[in-house]
């Protein structure tokens, strides 16, 4: 099979898959607990996940950061030694693990709990029934499709999925919160993103 075949299946299963997530009432409770927790009651959204999954988790949370939404990423490692003390009372996390059985989150979670007990975790991950979705007060199954990489292992659909559900959930808490281009050029100001919020603000556009 040549590159452009491949290239050809892989756009295909990877389309299939984001359009095989499940669509359930779970994201407006996610957005509306987000929307509770840092903008009605002043805390913050922290994201977390261990290898791939967390470097998807610092997007998600970089994303919501320039969009009105105070976020951080916390590493599960990290946590074990003193950064755990990143979390405040009205803080909600949002923990991803494509198995739902990563031991570094499974002890986040027990951690921070054991910190706040009250705080709520949101989980995205490929298994609804897994350990991690068994603590979460939300979970976002993201449809469980098949890796592409030829040995089934390497995450690379498992992340796209993700993704995409972050973006889902900064959309829709932009969408909530009224957040307007002015609001997003007082948090970017440099680069082609800064000079475009700013033309945008001349017509005073806003999320819909």
């Amino acid at each position: 099979m040549d590159a452009v075949e491949s290239m050809r299946e892989i756009l295909a299963a990877e389309s299939a898959a984001i359009l095989s997530i499940p669509v359930t009432p779970d994201y407006d409770r996610a957005v509306d607990a987000i929307v509770d927790r840092v903008h009605r009651r002043g805390g913050k959204l922290v994201t977390s996940g261990m290898g791939k999954a967390g470097q998807i988790a610092m997007n998600i949370a970089t994303t919501f950061s320039s969009t009105g939404t105070p976020s951080v990423n916390l590493h599960p490692s990290e946590a074990q030694h003193g950064d755990l003390g990143i979390l405040q009372p009205n803080d909600i996390v949002l923990l991803i693990s494509n198995s739902g059985k990563t031991r570094e989150i499974i002890e986040l979670v027990e951690l921070l709990h054991g910190l706040y007990p009250d705080i709520p975790t949101i989980v995205i991950t490929g298994v609804a029934d897994s350990p991690l979705a068994q603590l979460a007060d939300i979970t976002l199954y993201t449809g469980g499709a098949p890796e592409v990489c030829p040995l089934g292992l390497t995450p690379t659909t498992s992340t796209t999925v993700m993704t995409v559900i972050g973006d889902v959930l900064v959309v829709n808490v932009m969408r909530k919160i009224g957040f307007t281009a002015a609001d997003y050029a007082k948090r970017h100001h440099g680069g082609y993103l800064g000079s475009a919020a700013r033309a945008i603000n001349g017509s005073e556009e806003t999320c819909r």
